[in-house]
């Protein structure tokens, strides 16, 4: 799933302290190298910073799944040449899926970036801030090491547990920008998980780009359900998600884990990207709408009261007007509680640029509407079961002067009142449901701290 922008809060003035600001695009897995990367750079005494121009070091992390994501990121890195000029001394760094492979050509189209480093390649942060050298930090331990001076540490975290892809759907250019699958060993994740849950994070989501492919690579074969246990017994860790799942790895296993414990939050994200078997065959998926449909059956029936969130691709090369049709009466059919859904837009490299992008950019937004305007119908009727109901919420900040925090279902509620409520878990009873999110009041008084 895409994210908007984030850059890191800002920080108090402080002079002679160097100040770094990351401008992030892209997926969770993007988030959570970035917060790595300023990790590293709060150890080597910078602060961060919201505000470019007082930046001493900018990082751009980027994204190129979907062309809007990389025409913003390189309008992003355009933008910065001004600064460039008129602050010489400024380091520049850019990473993310764009850079793989393409850093030659990007340092002849932005000769004022000072470094292109791939995901994940943290120790040539040191080009840009020489004061790196002077760290004590071992790159094997870096996933664990973050900033336990921050006084407003965060609630929830993402943690990666595998990195790479060894599909090769025909749209995608995941694979050919992060490599193939490569799994995170087991400790290596606890001891991680621990560190967090030690700083005051409530919430840890495991990440992968097929999450539930995890541990295959690793001695002895761990899987998914494996390490969702292990999880499940780190102290001061109160719920467990994980994302992005491939339905093909989807195990009954799997499932009843999900059930079993009572850390891992019942919810769900699954893919299915089309409801026509042609264009899944195309889209090289490697299964069918009937093993999908299967799939979510077995899901509902084993978790109780769970939430189901999809993945949905409008526009594919050759989509006819009748296999659009079979997708959008199948998200009628499972009435998913969340759909994201993007036009298609050829990712160069891939197998399908080399086929005609034959359905026209009008019609692909004709379908994207109909999907939202689906889905917006559904969310409401959906969400209207919440009103009069109490709902259990972890609350990981404000927003707009509310409350704000998520339901175990991964439904995003806010409520006014008094008090810090911030890492608590409350129980909010709705009062207003919209299709994308709920209101309600509290009950009772801020809980004692988890």
């Amino acid at each position: 799933m895409l994210v908007q922008p984030q850059v890191e809060s800002v920080a108090e003035p402080d002079i002679g302290i160097k100040r770094f600001h990351i401008w992030t695009i892209g997926c969770q897995m993007n988030e959570a190298e970035s917060a790595k990367a300023a990790a590293l750079l709060r150890q080597a005494g910078y602060l961060p910073t919201q505000v470019e121009e007082e930046a001493d070091v900018i990082i751009v992390n980027t994204c190129v799944v979907r062309q809007q994501a990389e025409d913003k990121a390189v309008g992003h890195i355009g933008s910065l040449a001004r600064l460039k000029r008129y602050k010489p001394g400024l380091r520049i760094a850019v990473t993310g899926c764009l850079v793989t492979g393409q850093q030659a050509k990007l340092a002849e189209r932005f000769p004022y970036v000072d470094l292109f480093y791939g995901p994940s390649e943290f120790e040539r942060l040191v080009e840009i801030a020489p004061e790196l050298r002077e760290v004590d930090f071992d790159l094997a331990e870096l996933p664990h090491y973050y900033d336990e001076g921050q006084s407003d540490p965060d609630v929830t975290a993402f943690v990666p547990v595998i990195y790479g892809c060894n599909f090769v759907c025909s749209y995608c250019i995941v694979p050919y920008r992060r490599g193939r699958e490569r799994s995170r060993p087991m400790e290596q994740v606890l001891t991680e998980v621990r560190r967090l849950a030690a700083r005051g994070v409530k919430e840890v989501t495991l990440l992968g780009q097929t999450v539930n492919a995890y541990g295959h690579d690793l001695p002895g074969q761990p899987d998914l359900a494996d390490l969702l246990a292990a999880v499940h017994e780190v102290e001061g860790i109160e719920r467990i998600r994980f994302l992005t799942s491939h339905p093909k790895y989807f195990s009954d296993k799997l499932i009843q884990t999900i059930a079993d414990l009572p850390k891992v939050c019942e919810h769900v994200n699954l893919p299915v990207q089309a409801g026509d078997n042609e264009v899944l065959r195309r889209m090289r998926r490697t299964y069918t709408v009937e093993y999908y449909r299967e799939r979510i059956q077995k899901i509902r029936e084993t978790i109780p009261g769970v939430t189901l969130s999809t993945d949905i691709i409008v526009g594919f090369p050759g989509e006819t007007d009748e296999q659009f049709e079979a997708t959008y009466r199948l998200l009628e059919e499972i009435q998913f509680d969340k759909v994201h859904v993007a036009m298609y837009s050829p990712r160069p490299g891939t197998l399908s640029a080399r086929w005609e992008d034959d359905v026209p950019r009008q019609e692909k937004w004709r379908r994207h509407r109909a999907i939202e305007t689906l889905q917006e119908r559904i969310c409401r009727e959906r969400n209207q079961r919440y009103l009069g109901t109490t709902v259990e919420v972890l609350v990981d900040g404000m927003a707009k002067g509310r409350w704000r925090g998520r339901t175990r279902g991964n439904t995003l509620v806010f409520f006014d009142s008094p008090g810090e409520w911030k890492g608590r878990l409350v129980d909010v009873r709705i009062t207003e449901a919209s299709p994308w999110y709920l209101l309600g009041e509290p009950v009772g008084q801020p809980a004692a701290p988890l």
